[in-house]
């Protein structure tokens, strides 16, 4: 900081005094003789009349200027004047590592009440919306706290954040709930790929909802469960509504599912529906509901955790890049300038396909002990259901009996090896 003084013409300034050897003398600047006398109370000025001050600042580093503003908080009192109070030491760190979180090496060991801080003070300062470096932070915090920084997260319908934001969302650990419905997908995404790794085989509920899958995509997705035993072997909550690429020969491959409760396969491409609803029933203990299951109804699955305003962010994002531009005309204009008038077409409504619908509506299924614990309404029907299997499984005769562990025992194809060596 540097001033300058200004003064409009050099006036005297009084006398000047000078103490020598305890004693106080007195100048005379007119005569340059010294008098020893004591000082008479004279009031005059500190300053002229014409004095100003300016304070320059350093501008060329604004960076510098901005910190050092920032270390003060600024309030008025009532009486309206301005007041400035300095910022805590543990505030003035905490900024200065959310300005740098992408530099820290780990945080494996660091406490979770400060840690928990620390991710606010960055998300604040939107660290982790930016390309690389937001990537490189947001490692750090899953690998120290896995859980915490996000245990549940819901993407329904945001395909435009998933594309934008894949590598962040694969960061993600020890997920529980996963809602990727009405995303379309496909079988080959990277994103179902990952699904099946390690990282993610804390999943319990998983919504695949209206994503363009087939058969394949079902075999990919089991595959390392049925093989080595790992991934989604934790499954409780299924959900494969809207994917009418399933068929009969898709659904076999979700029996290696032990833990799976509860599963929805409504509006999907099953050609014999009382086949598969028997095999679910013998295979993995899954009655048919009749009703609605709660477990379905996508009120359930939020985003949670540390990193929920994160995932607003990207959000928020996203739908800026797609947003339409207010300048654009619309085609009416140049339809109508042109002499074309728009057509209206009423979609055909195909009698096959709304056969097809409505056979296969409300095929949702659940594990009747897990039932008889939340749906007290339902016990009959479970009661009922149970007591069906039993007596079928005791007509069953002994060849029908050798045939079934036949072909546990070579459920594994040419496909699924080619499949697992590529993992």
């Amino acid at each position: 900081m540097s001033y300058c003084l200004k003064s409009e013409s050099l006036l005297d300034t009084g006398p000047i005094y000078v103490r020598e050897n305890g004693h106080l003398y007195m100048v005379n600047q007119g005569s340059g003789t010294v008098k020893n006398a004591t000082p008479k109370p004279r009031p005059f000025r500190l300053f002229s009349k014409g004095f100003s001050v300016e304070l320059c600042m350093n501008r060329e580093d604004d960076s510098a200027r901005r910190e050092r503003t920032d270390h003060f908080i600024f309030t008025y009192t009532k009486e309206g004047n301005l007041r400035y109070s300095a910022k805590s030491l543990f505030g003035l760190v905490l900024g200065y590592i959310s300005d740098n979180v992408d530099h820290i090496d780990s945080l494996i060991g660091f406490p979770e009440q400060i840690a928990e801080k620390l991710f606010s003070a960055a998300e604040a300062r939107q660290k982790f919306t930016e390309p690389v470096t937001g990537l490189r932070a947001l490692q750090k915090f899953t690998e120290a706290y896995g859980s915490l920084v996000l245990c549940s997260l819901c993407l329904q319908n945001r395909y435009l954040v998933i594309s934008e934001k894949l590598e962040e969302i694969k960061s993600f650990r020890e997920l529980t709930c996963l809602d990727l419905s009405c995303c379309k997908l496909g079988d080959n995404h990277e994103l179902l790929e990952h699904i099946t790794k390690e990282a993610l085989s804390s999943v319990t509920r998983l919504l695949l909802k209206d994503n363009c899958l087939s058969d394949a995509g079902l075999r990919k997705m089991t595959a390392p469960v049925r093989v080595m035993k790992r991934g989604l072997e934790n499954l409780s909550v299924l959900d494969l509504s809207c994917n009418p690429e399933i068929t009969d020969m898709g659904i076999g491959y979700l029996f290696s599912f032990k833990k799976l409760n509860y599963l929805d396969i409504s509006e999907t491409g099953l050609k014999d529906v009382k086949a598969v609803i028997q095999r679910l029933q013998t295979q993995i203990s899954l009655v048919h509901s009749k009703v609605p299951l709660k477990e379905f109804d996508h009120s359930n699955c939020k985003t949670e955790g540390w990193a929920e305003q994160t995932v607003l962010q990207w959000e928020q994002l996203a739908m800026k890049t797609v947003k339409p531009k207010e300048n654009l005309k619309s085609r009416t204009a140049a339809q109508h300038f042109y002499g074309k008038r728009c057509r209206i077409e009423e979609p055909v409504k195909s009698t096959l396909v709304q056969t097809k619908a409505k056979a296969s509506e409300n095929l949702q299924f659940y594990k009747d002990k897990v039932q008889n614990c939340h749906f007290p309404l339902l016990k009959k029907e479970a009661a009922a259901s149970h007591q069906l299997k039993k007596n079928k499984e005791k007509g069953l005769t002994e060849q029908e009996r050798e045939r079934t562990s036949k072909q546990t025992h070579t459920c594994l194809t040419m496909e699924d090896w080619d499949l697992l060596n590529t993992y």
